[in-house]
């Protein structure tokens, strides 16, 4: 039905319909005071529900029967607007004492008429629990409008303000009002307290109210309280809660925002930031308080996910049980709000996973409870199942916890004690009878215990019983050994002593009282954790040296204890790549990264990459805010990799190819930010161009998590107009080499958050004795007149990366003409053999697990690909990985097509296993442990790491053999 019907054509009132004599009774002494035919049908199912349930209502009605009457016969819809318009204009003439106690009652009496307009609407059917929450809100909202025109219009008429608009009194005086809690988000309840929170601007405070300001708007937030809260004659207004602002048992009732800043950035707390998600200007001046809201955003929103906070507010919430013993789920004198399974737990449920994920994750920033938990859904964070288990206990507990205040119009959300009153609550709440009000919210209870459980009390054992665990002084319990060794640690007695180590605060890390406290909170979890891994001893070994070289452990062990997800997967990393777990021992936020949605996804090019680096780094606020929020991004997005080569969602070469655009993205960002940086302080090169060429793996997509960069930086420029045009010319040979200088500088240099890559720009024409950046016309000649057989060699792995598309056109073609050039393939073939003699002599090798310089490594096989590239010119193949080349060699019968699959297979196992060395092991070159070895064993599927060791010595073989026919010559036909 359409919402401009009236509120009679609407009724289908929610009470179930059994009634009294005493309710009839008292109908049929208001009747005569109604028109005749008035009191039919569900007109006077509702009154009879007011007079059987509600003294509070019913004595409205029986006072004012015409007020009933006028409000059934109008859209609830309009007399709310209405309503609303009146409470909000109730201030507009106050110039003295006589006035504000006027106004006092006009707001009391609207407040009465807005209570009974809400209560037939909600008893009546018209109105879902959204309306209802939404009409009380917003009626509030107008009575702190209106009440502080009126404090603020009576200042100025007795000249204490100097009031800038006096139309809208608020409006340039610095002064604001932030609603909190159900007012804040917009869903008050039907008898609630409204929380507020006073602050002013002390820059507008001053200019209007002079050195007297702070003063002033105390007078006036105290004003506040006794023009809405105190109840009189005509009842009251509104019950005003001002304890959520700072400090409240020491500060003043208005606080100015400088103050509050200071409070929060310094000392302010999880739960004041809880609190803060719902803060939102109610009344006064709205700028000013939009612009305070803005700038609190960093301390409400965490950049990274907020983990602890999980932490903090269970355990407030287990301080309001124990203190007021709610903890277990009851029907009679049960709190709906702060009981198990209540109201409270709902919004800590969703407003817990804000402050978590809410500092990335804009769209999860809504201040409605209902509205986060779809957006919960929406995000992934939680299923389907809990977003409408928990919707419908919601709508469910708050529609109860009207009726209870209703009855009375009391702040209370405490089921009666006694069973009559019981029978008459589930009858006022629809219910037939009080076994199936009864049924209703225990169900609905459990779901929301449930789900809060999931969420802050995770971590038992499958059985819900913890194993036996002491670590005490002394020997180890028997007890205690044994479960060890039941969670798969093989040396129990070794890893207890470790975890005894921790909890007496043997690392540093693990001294303060605050890791010591999540530890011991959830160190069976942990250590079941580390039990599931493939070598349960490795990884505590592993977990142990990184906590040796933690400055600190808390916020790590804060992250690992709210999520068994990222527990699980730090074990695994801990057993699987040292590399990585050191990553998280350094930057623990760094799992964030894991729940992202987008986390399964198997993004390796560029651009998809590079938007993804781009947001990361955001909008800096200096170019050292800039080169830090790089190293962020490239350590988060390597990171990413890893576990996902780690997790099997990608394998070792498409990882190469996401470190490798990693990389260029990095590459690509930090120059032109140097770019512009040059551009501001010397101006531009006329016609001036520069790219950066990537040789070696990076040329090849072929990164690895540990690899440098290979680089050659190219520009161009107008030789007829060689000078830059801003305030500090230079010419152009100069600018472009302190460019490249800069670039190099912003790639290495070490900052507070670590460096972004080793540079080696030694493959540059004339290697190190030669400038940084090099001219086209210059990286030309040198390769066609001056370059040695090894620099085409390494000019087949060459790619642009970043920088001027136009160049980088002009130097992909010119490399494409090099590599191109007519050659005899037996003298490729000999030089190529030179070189590699030559490398062996000069650089060795460091044994068999060295798979990149050990004869018959990826070494040999990329001297055989770029051989085969310039032997036979196959410019299509530069930029290709060497297993690539030898592939499509075969294919195009440059080389037998069984020995080309042979060596292929070689490529591919040796790159796979180079690649889990970077991260499985600190030196490659040495053999891998042995639960490492196993590992890379199942990652490439094989049964175990004497099959991998076997694998490997048989392919080096075969590429040791292909060496061979490469120096005899390559087959006939291929030049």
């Amino acid at each position: 039905m359409a919402i401009d019907a009236t509120l009679r054509e609407r009724l289908a009132p929610r009470i179930a319909p059994e009634v009294s004599a005493l309710a009839r009774e008292r109908l049929d002494e208001i009747a005569p005071l109604f028109a005749a035919g008035f009191l039919t049908g569900p007109v006077r199912a509702l009154l009879l529900g007011l007079a059987e349930h509600s003294e509070f209502l019913w004595r409205i009605v029986a006072r004012s029967p015409e007020l009933f009457a006028g409000l059934v016969d109008r859209s609830p819809e309009a007399a709310n607007a209405d309503l609303v318009a009146r409470q909000r204009a109730a201030g507009a003439v106050c110039a003295n004492e006589q006035d504000l106690a006027r106004i006092g009652r006009t707001l009391r009496r609207n407040r009465t008429e807005h209570a009974l307009l809400v209560a037939l609407a909600d008893l009546g059917g018209a109105w879902d629990l959204d309306a209802v929450t939404g009409a009380l809100s917003d009626f509030a909202d107008a009575s702190v409008g209106g009440a502080l025109d009126a404090l603020l219009r009576r200042e100025a008429a007795g000249g204490r303000i100097r009031l800038p608009d006096p139309d809208v009194p608020a409006r340039g005086t610095g002064l604001f009002v932030l609603g909190l809690g159900k007012l804040g988000g917009g869903e008050l309840n039907y008898s609630s307290d409204i929380d507020l929170v006073v602050f002013y601007e002390g820059g507008p405070a001053e200019a209007v109210a002079g050195a007297e300001a702070k003063g002033l708007f105390v007078k006036v937030a105290q004003g506040l309280v006794k023009l809405l809260n105190q109840r009189n004659a005509d009842g009251y207004a509104h019950r005003i809660d001002y304890r959520l602002r700072p400090d409240p048992g020491s500060t003043a009732l208005a606080l100015s925002t400088a103050f509050a800043f200071d409070y929060y950035q310094s000392i302010g707390q999880d739960w004041e930031r809880a609190a803060f998600i719902k803060a939102r200007p109610v009344a006064g001046d709205l700028a000013v308080a939009e612009t305070f809201l803005a700038e609190l955003r960093p301390f409400i929103w965490r950049k990274h996910f907020d983990f602890a906070a999980i932490a903090e507010i269970h355990a407030l919430k287990r301080q309001i049980h124990v203190v007021r013993g709610h903890d277990e789920i009851a029907v009679a004198g049960h709190n709906i709000k702060i009981g198990r399974g209540g109201i409270r737990e709902i919004e800590f449920f969703a407003q817990t996973q804000q402050l978590v994920f809410g500092g990335r994750q804009p769209a999860l920033r809504s201040r409605r409870t209902l509205e986060t938990l779809a957006g919960l859904c929406e995000a992934g964070w939680i299923d389907a199942t809990a977003r409408d288990e928990l919707r419908e206990a919601y709508v469910f507990l708050r529609t109860v916890e009207h009726r209870l205040q209703m009855l009375r119009d009391e702040q209370t959300q405490r089921l009666p004690a006694d069973p009559d009153d019981l029978d008459r609550l589930a009858s006022f709440c629809g219910f037939p009878d009080r076994a199936a009000f009864d049924a209703a919210l225990l169900a609905h209870s459990r779901r929301v215990q449930r789900h809060y459980a999931l969420l802050f009390e995770g971590g038992a054992t499958d059985d819900g019983a913890s194993p036996t665990l002491v670590f005490g002084p002394g020997e180890a319990e028997s007890a205690t050994l044994e479960a060890l060794r039941s969670m798969g640690f093989r040396e129990a007695e070794r890893a207890h002593g470790i975890v005894r180590d921790w909890t007496q605060g043997r690392h540093a890390a693990l001294r303060g009282g605050r890791a010591r406290e999540i530890l011991s909170d959830f160190l069976v979890g942990l250590l079941q954790a580390l039990g599931g891994t493939p070598d349960p001893d490795a990884a505590l070994l592993t977990l142990d040296l990184a906590f040796s070289r933690m400055p600190a452990a808390a916020e790590l062990m804060a992250i690992l204890r709210s999520n068994d997800h990222l527990r699980l997967l730090f074990a695994d990393l801990l057993g699987a790549s040292p590399r990585l777990a050191e990553d998280v021992g350094r930057s623990p936020h760094i799992l964030d990264a894991v729940l992202e949605r987008d986390f399964a996804a198997s993004a390796t090019d560029t651009g998809l990459i590079r938007p993804q680096i781009e947001s990361l780094v955001g909008t800096p606020a200096s170019h050292e805010d800039f080169l830090d929020r790089c190293r962020d991004a490239m350590r988060r997005t390597t990171f990413v990799t890893g576990a996902r080569l780690v997790s099997g969602l990608i394998t070792p070469r498409q990882a190469g190819h996401a470190y490798a655009a990693i990389a260029e993205a990095i590459v690509g960002l930090v120059l032109e930010a140097e770019t512009d940086r040059f551009v501001r302080e010397h101006g531009r090169v006329p016609r001036g161009r520069c790219c950066v060429l990537g040789l070696g793996r990076l040329g090849s997509r072929q990164l690895t998590a540990a690899s440098d960069l290979d680089l050659v930086i190219l520009y161009d420029f107008d030789p007829e107009n060689r000078t830059s045009d801003g305030a500090r010319p230079l010419d152009a040979v100069v600018a472009y080499n302190r460019l490249a200088q800069r670039l190099v500088a912003a790639l290495t240099v070490p900052t507070r958050r670590g460096h972004l890559y080793k540079v080696d720009l030694r493959l540059r024409p004339y290697g190190s004795h030669s400038p940084p950046a090099v001219q086209l016309a210059s990286f030309v000649a040198y390769y066609a007149e001056t370059s040695e057989p090894w620099e085409h060699m390494a000019l087949t792995r060459a790619r642009v990366v970043a920088g001027d598309a136009s160049l980088g056109a002009e130097v992909t073609a010119a490399i494409a003409d090099l590599v191109a050039r007519p050659r005899d393939p037996a003298a490729v073939c000999a030089e190529a053999g030179e070189m590699r003699a030559l490398v062996a002599q000069e650089r060795g090798h460091a044994g068999p697990h060295d798979l990149k310089l050990a004869p018959g490594g990826l070494f040999d096989l990329d001297f055989l690909a770029q051989a085969i590239v310039l032997a036979a010119n196959l410019a299509d193949c530069i930029g290709r990985d060497a297993g690539e080349v030898l592939r499509r060699a075969g294919e195009r019968g440059l080389i037998p097509p069984d020995e080309a699959l042979s060596l292929t297979q070689a490529h591919d196992l040796l790159d796979a296993v180079a690649h889990w060395q970077r991260l499985t092991t600190e030196n490659p070159g040495k053999p891998p442990s042995p639960s490492a070895a196993k590992r890379m064993a199942r990652a490439l599927a094989l049964p175990d790491a004497r099959s991998l060791a076997a694998d490997l010595l048989h392919h080096r073989r075969a590429v040791r053999h292909a060496i061979r026919t490469v120096r005899a010559g390559l087959a006939p036909g291929a030049g």
